[in-house]
């Protein structure tokens, strides 16, 4: 738990308009594979430390709910008086596992977690960095570059609907928001790149294959 405590404490047609050529994301998680597949004589020291803290993190099933994840997520964010919040909510938390959840079990397994994880810590340093006025928040003017240094240069259509979305009536984006945001917009880019199999920048989906992409998200 002391490691848990310490790794906490110290973290912190409008999809045509988005050009894929520009959106470079990190690795996916790769497949879900047996408990026992990985021991640690095949992992790094860092994987090794990561799954240690994992498996004190995750319930008895070893895998994050979204419960576990609120949990978790409102721990960090308590711990950073720099960063403006109402907390996670479990619909945000519903919706952040379910576009990570490359095998629809309803829950992160270790490599699920370690990408999302991997992904707030750097979107928190991004989210501290633009935020000029050191008000806590994002604001409308400072979004665009936040998102771009996040690899999202969008358009002003797009930036439109996010702020509606996203940020309340001033403008302003907070924490929870900006993560619950990026989460969704980094899921449906990597969507996309994987159905976009010319990479020519279009895809065509039936209605079924529609529902499944957007329903659970």
């Amino acid at each position: 738990m002391f490691l848990a405590k310490n790794f906490i404490g110290g973290i912190l047609n409008i999809v045509s308009n988005i050009d894929p050529s520009q959106y470079i994301p990190s690795d996916p998680p790769p497949p879900r594979r047996p408990l026992n597949f990985l021991s640690e004589a095949h992992e790094n020291d860092e994987e090794k430390q990561f799954r240690r803290i994992f498996n004190q993190l995750a319930g008895d099933d070893m895998e994050v709910s979204p419960g576990e994840l609120m949990d978790i997520l409102n721990k960090i964010v308590s711990k950073h008086g720099g960063l403006k919040t109402d907390g996670f909510s479990i619909e945000s938390c519903r919706s952040m596992v379910a576009v990570m959840d490359s095998d629809s079990t309803g829950k992160l397994g270790f490599h699920e977690f370690k990408y999302l994880w991997n992904n707030i810590k750097r979107w928190q340093g991004i989210y501290m960095s633009h935020d000029a006025d050191c008000s806590g928040v994002i604001s409308s003017d400072e979004l665009p570059r936040a998102f771009k240094a996040a690899g999202f240069p969008l358009n002003d259509q797009l930036f439109k609907l996010i702020i509606r979305r996203y940020s309340d009536e001033n403008g302003n984006m907070d924490f929870d928001n900006f993560v619950g945001c990026l989460v969704r917009l980094d899921a449906m880019c990597r969507a996309f790149k994987t159905l976009d199999k010319d990479n020519n920048g279009t895809i065509n989906l039936d209605v079924k294959e529609w529902l499944q992409l957007t329903m659970y998200s």
